[in-house]
C-alpha cells in the first residue's frame, strides 16, 4: 500500500517508538470525557508514558515494517496507544488502573520488550508488585539457604568447640 508522503513521516516516528518502547497498552478510548481523559493523560505524562491517538493504519504500517507480529487482530475502532521507553509495567498499570475507575476504557492488547500479549496479559502484568519489590524477594528466596547454611555450619563448628573442650577438660583432670 503506497503511504503519501506527509503520511511516511508519522510511520516513521511510530516505527522509531515501536522500536525503543519497553512496555506499551493499546487501548479503545471511545466514552471517556474531556476531562476523564486529561486525568489520564496527566497520570502517564506523570510516569514518563507518551499517550497518543492514533490512527490504525498507521499504526498497522509501522508495526509490519517492523515485522511486529500479532498486533493486527487489535487494530479495529478508534485507538490509543500508552507507550513507555524505561519502564514496561507503568503503562499496563496506569491504564488498568484507570479502566478499572472509568469503564468506558477498554484495554485491547499491549506490548512487553517487542512481543505482543492480549488484554488478559496486560492485566496479569499490571497486578505485578513493582520492581523493587521482586528484587527485594528473589534476594531474600536467594539468601535463605545461603543463612540455612550459615546456622548449619556454625552448629557443626559450635558442636567441634564443645568437643573440644570436652577432650581439654578431660585431659587438664587426669
Amino acid at each position: 500500500m503506497a503511504v503519501k508522503p506527509e503520511k511516511q513521516a508519522i510511520v516513521a516516528e511510530l516505527k522509531e517508538k515501536l522500536t525503543e518502547t519497553k512496555g506499551a497498552v493499546l487501548a479503545d478510548y471511545r466514552g471517556l470525557t474531556v476531562s476523564q481523559d486529561t486525568k489520564l493523560r496527566r497520570k502517564l505524562r506523570e510516569a514518563g508514558v507518551e499517550y497518543r491517538v492514533v490512527k490504525n493504519t498507521m499504526l498497522r504500517l509501522a508495526a509490519h515494517d517492523i515485522e511486529l507480529q500479532g498486533l493486527d487482530p487489535y487494530l479495529e475502532g478508534p485507538s490509543a496507544i500508552a507507550m513507555s521507553a524505561v519502564d514496561p509495567v507503568a503503562p499496563a498499570k496506569i491504564i488498568a488502573e484507570f479502566a478499572k475507575e472509568f469503564k468506558a476504557l477498554e484495554i485491547k492488547a499491549g506490548l512487553v520488550e517487542g512481543k505482543v500479549i492480549d488484554a488478559a496479559g496486560v492485566k496479569a502484568l499490571a497486578n505485578l508488585p513493582p520492581r523493587e519489590v521482586l528484587i527485594a524477594k528473589m534476594l531474600g528466596s536467594m539468601q535463605s539457604p545461603i543463612s540455612g547454611l550459615a546456622n548449619v555450619l556454625q552448629g557443626t563448628i559450635r558442636n567441634v568447640v564443645y568437643a573440644l573442650d570436652a577432650v581439654r577438660k578431660q585431659k587438664e583432670t587426669a
